[in-house]
């Protein structure tokens, strides 16, 4: 009977990893391309709308504070996935590190739950960038009709007339055109992503040093919101907003912020997912993880500050100025004279989504193409373009699935279920760095997670739970829906991933032009 916990051999991977020639991708990102990945990825909207969420229902000026420790929170599972990319610089990312530490059919559940967090989320992405579009053709007096910018499955009425929806088209072009430039290169799909992060984050910065100068220092205390705070009505007088919980005020409201802003930060461990295309892995992994993290997380605080010191944090609690327009509301409320600058952040909110989407793809493609090289998925998904070796038919495959989710199905089906895949992810990237520091001590680590020995794990341990109180956190019926995914996802693996698993059938593929150092003596001076 096959062994559906059988582990892929380490050596094997590491020869994988430093093998050249046809089959491979090409190794042509810098240090500095994965970082502007890594905050490609985590810069969308989120940092738009959640900050203004987080302070409302629960941090008020403190969410700052809020930021920070969610960040804490993702350092935990980003220094495990910076030491496995360092260590293993294979495209795959979790899926791939779980394959050599819990074995292969925890590799497919891992890898099952990435379609959550990149195909998926790259079409809902998608049909938010749709919506957007047409926030910013308003302005100019323009908008895409109703039926061409929505499912079939939604209607609304436009003038008085209902309208229904055929198909979301601005949501499959982008999915199309990002889907193009991926299978045309890695080099310049990074190209792309870099000038688009410069824009979106040159607005960010502009916001913050424009605000600065309209920051009442009043708005700023209290700075956390007082346990007696007084409920928050809307026009009519109705209560909306309640802070009498634990977590709604003090400091338990900066954990409630947190957990809320978590999801601001989601998207560096895509990065990870391009440790094949990596000049230098050992080196550049790491900063690209780590470093994408630490340039978000500034930002985030000073866009918090500036934010909540613009606008009292009581007036984003009111659902006509807080959610997706609340920086609209601080700019045309209180900065007079820069209200082109909320037409700004609208274009900033559309490069942030396109950059998103991109790494997303890019991300999601890297994983099938590792489990088809493994068998579980089918073999053309690790086929290379012949001129630009990108794995365009995992990409053309993309194009069709997501973006047929992106045209014909609403946006909100969706759902978390991005998160939860995400978030399943770190848990077990951070349980495989506990479980590889126990059975290889002494392979050579070119970057180590700091208190992680195997005797006190205490990062992974932290990532581990920290990332579990979040998936908890979730609503009900995401984690329904989740759990019904990755229930077919069983189906399909016993069905056909066991019975093609090149493991499983005692195939070894060993990569052409193998590099000897793959297979070096372990560094007992690196334990």
């Amino acid at each position: 009977m096959a062994n559906i916990f059988a582990k892929k051999p380490l050596a094997l991977l590491l020869g994988e990893a430093n093998s050249t020639g046809h089959g491979t991708l090409k190794r042509t990102l810098g240090a500095g391309n994965l970082v502007a990945l890594g905050v490609g990825a985590i810069i969308g909207a989120g940092l738009f709308v959640r900050t203004a969420a987080a302070a409302a229902q629960a941090s008020g000026p403190g969410v700052t504070l809020a930021f920070i420790v969610a960040a804490i929170g993702c350092v935990f599972a980003g220094l495990c996935y910076a030491e496995f990319a360092a260590m293993i610089p294979i495209a795959g990312s979790a899926y791939t590190y779980a394959y050599t530490t819990m074995g292969e059919f925890v590799a497919w559940v891992i890898g099952w739950a990435l379609i959550m967090e990149y195909a998926l989320g790259a079409a809902t992405v998608s049909i938010a960038w749709s919506e957007y579009l047409n926030k910013l053709l308003a302005v100019f007096g323009t908008s895409i009709p109703y039926n061409l910018s929505h499912s079939p499955f939604e209607s609304a009425v436009v003038n008085g007339v209902t309208e229904h929806g055929m198909i979301n088209l601005p949501a499959l072009l982008v999915i199309v055109a990002l889907s193009l430039l991926l299978i045309k290169g890695t080099q310049e799909s990074a190209l792309f992503n870099a000038v688009v992060v410069v824009l979106k984050v040159v607005i960010v910065l502009v916001f913050i040093a424009v605000g600065w100068q309209f920051v009442n220092p009043a708005n700023h205390t209290p700075y956390l919101i007082p346990e007696n705070a007084e409920p928050v009505k809307n026009a009519a007088g109705a209560v909306v907003r309640e802070y009498s919980a634990w977590n709604k005020h003090g400091w338990g409201g900066v954990l409630g912020g947190a957990a809320i802003v978590f999801f601001a930060f989601i998207g560096f461990d895509a990065v990870s997912t391009a440790a094949q295309e990596a000049k230098n892995p050992k080196r550049d992994m790491p900063i690209g993880i780590l470093g994408s993290l630490a340039v978000c997380t500034v930002l985030y605080i000073l866009f918090g500050h500036v934010l909540t010191g613009v606008a009292n944090w009581r007036e984003f609690a009111d659902p006509a100025k807080g959610g997706e327009a609340s920086v609209t509301y601080a700019i045309k409320e209180h900065m007079p004279g820069y209200e082109w600058l909320s037409t700004a952040v609208t274009v900033a909110i559309l490069l942030g989504f396109s950059s998103v989407i991109l790494v997303m793809l890019m991300g999601q493609s890297r994983v099938f193409f590792s489990m088809a090289k493994d068998g579980l998925m089918p073999k053309a998904f690790s086929e290379l373009h012949p001129k630009f070796r990108t794995p365009y038919k995992s990409n053309i495959a993309l194009l069709i699935f997501v973006g047929a989710f992106a045209a014909f199905v609403p946006g909100s089906l969706a759902g978390d279920l991005t998160s939860f895949g995400t978030l399943l992810a770190f848990v077990l990237v951070s349980a495989g760095v506990w479980i590889m520091r126990r059975s290889d001590p002494a392979q050579p680590r070119p970057f180590r997670a700091p208190l992680s020995s195997p005797v006190f794990p205490f990062v992974p341990i932290m990532g581990i739970l920290v990332c579990t109180l979040m998936i908890l956190a979730l609503d009900a019926f995401t984690l329904k829906v989740a759990i019904g995914w990755m229930l077919l996802g069983f189906i399909v693996y016993f069905i056909y991933g066991r019975k093609n698993s090149k493991l499983q059938q005692g195939v070894v593929v060993v990569p052409e032009e193998m590099d000897e150092q793959a297979f070096i003596e372990p560094d007992v001076h690196n334990r």
